[in-house]
């Protein structure tokens, strides 16, 4: 069979990918017994391909194989397990065009972001290979004569990874490329909707695995729906759920791990605001919030999604923020030039829809966009709006290239603001005075867990752990110290004399 005419599905085949494809990688074989879904492509709504997605049956086969081969991976020294981890990234490395041209065709987010995407996990992997040979305990000074007191750090055992549409495999990647170095299987379920991504991944990892004689259960993938999620939820076997998605679906899987006692990663909303000041770089300023709020039509987690702009200079700002927007060019995300590709499907575009209304309803005024495009596919104005900051609709999210501009006249007040919402995941404020920089990044300022100055509120590198606050979950990804989320810490005290005592002075006979 083949993709039929359609020129953009071309390169489908060149990773691995075919018109109907199974949705399970268990046990190192590719398998799966549940329904069939369809995979679009929502820059026109047509569909790519056709995918079996998973039944518990095949999710419980995949577990036990997976337990299983956590034997072989475990007792691999880090340094070796890092070594396959860099080989993964080879292989990535080796078909980045074609994967990211595949994100950008499944997810919707323009050729270069898709990129991008698959670029920071090949950038992960290189992260990784330092780490494997950087998970080190601490030595603790002991209070009694001839013990030695330190820490040592063990794998888990599995990690269950379910990631979410808008980054479909960088996600996998902040939390996977750890895993595996740290020692731990990975169980990994993708979004429902992007699951040729999901099996486009798992093949190259697959392959890197078998040609290193490894058992293929070390990573074993499913794409399905929620009940997938919801087994990997509850099972004992996976100590350690990363979750990506809603405040109200973490909020769901969280309590579902917590009943077994298994800890959870929690990336999950975003409601992430930038202040400029009136001493700020305008330039630097408009420029930074096009891409935070326009970028990937408005669908990342660190989207700019609240504006405050200090009075003196707000009309300045919105009137160079709407000229722009009115010259951002809409259309097929793989098409040079293309600023905003459609959003993801055709639910987004409805709720898109609705948001405006609900806007409109309490008071919003439309600045500029604030319109869906007619076409096949889901695309829509990227929209600013004044409104004010006590209106309901600004404390939520959004999912779309939605800002909403606030005026304010002092710092603290725009702190106020920025710290108002449920959520904490991303914010940065545009100055040039040590004194409101300094104060935005400390105690008394911003309450998120990326707390950024003069760049968007979007972008992360990956070096720095990723990961927010409140209703955001408090979770953290990627770099810094976010592997030993991943490990468990024994404390180790070793008595290397010939007496007995005892911690706090205590005589026990």
């Amino acid at each position: 069979m083949s993709f039929g005419t359609e020129k953009d599905y071309e390169f489908l085949g060149k990773i691995g990918l075919a018109p109907e494809n199974p949705g399970g990688f268990i046990d190192g074989k590719w398998k799966a017994t549940g329904p069939v879904i369809s995979t679009f492509n929502p820059a026109d709504n047509q569909e790519i391909a056709k995918v079996t997605e998973v039944s518990i049956g095949d999710y419980e086969e995949g577990l036990r194989a997976c337990s299983e081969a956590s034997k072989t991976w475990k007792s691999l020294p880090a340094p070796k397990r890092g070594e396959i981890v860099r080989q993964i990234g080879d292989a990535l490395r080796a078909k980045l065009d074609y994967l990211g041209r595949l994100v950008s065709l499944e997810m919707g987010k323009i050729l270069p972001e898709g990129i991008g995407e698959v670029q920071e996990v090949i950038d992960m992997c290189d992260f990784c290979v330092g780490l494997s040979r950087q998970l080190n305990g601490s030595i603790i000074p002991s209070e009694r004569p001839n013990h030695m007191m330190f820490e040592v750090w063990n794998p888990l055992g599995i990690v269950g990874v379910i990631t979410a549409f808008n980054f479909p495999c960088a996600v996998l990647g902040w939390n996977a490329c750890i895993a595996l170095v740290c020692g731990n299987c990975v169980v990994w379920k993708g979004a429902p909707t992007t699951p040729l991504v999901t099996i486009a991944v798992t093949k190259l990892i697959a392959e890197v695995l078998e040609k290193n004689n490894l058992p293929g259960a070390i990573f074993t993938a499913f794409c399905g729906g929620a009940e997938v999620g919801e087994a990997i939820a509850k099972d004992k076997r996976i100590p350690l759920v990363s979750f990506t998605g809603s405040s109200k679906v973490g909020q769901k899987v969280q309590c579902i791990v917590n009943e077994r006692f298994g800890k959870c990663l929690l990336e999950l909303s975003g409601n992430n605001a930038l202040i400029v000041m009136d001493d700020a770089d305008i330039e630097l300023a408009v420029r930074s919030i096009l891409f935070a709020a326009v970028g990937t039509a408005g669908q990342r987690c660190t989207t700019c999604r609240r504006l405050f702009l200090h009075q003196e200079i707000y009309q300045n700002v919105l009137d160079k923020l709407v000229g722009l927007y009115k010259q951002v060019k809409i259309g097929n995300p793989l098409e040079k030039g293309t600023l905003v590709g459609p959003l993801h499907t055709h639910i987004s575009k409805e709720n898109f829809e609705k948001g405006i209304a609900a806007i409109k309803s309490q008071g919003g005024k439309i600045a500029v966009g604030g319109l869906t495009v007619e076409s096949d596919g889901n695309y829509v104005q990227p929209t600013i709006v004044e409104i004010s900051p006590t209106a309901a609709v600004v404390k939520e999210e959004l999912f779309g290239p939605v800002l909403y501009v606030m005026k304010f006249k002092t710092l603290d007040e725009a702190i106020e603001m920025n710290n108002s919402v449920p959520q904490g995941l991303s914010s940065s404020i545009f100055t040039r005075k040590p004194e409101f920089l300094f104060k935005w990044i400390g105690p008394q300022g911003s309450d998120c867990g990326i707390v950024n100055v003069n760049i968007p509120t979007n972008g992360a590198e990956i070096g720095g752990a990723f990961g927010g606050e409140k209703a955001t979950g408090g979770g953290r990804e990627a770099g810094s110290d976010s592997w030993k989320q991943y490990m468990r810490r024994s404390t180790c005290t070793i008595n290397y004399g010939s007496e007995l005592p005892l911690a706090q002075g205590i005589n026990f006979g």
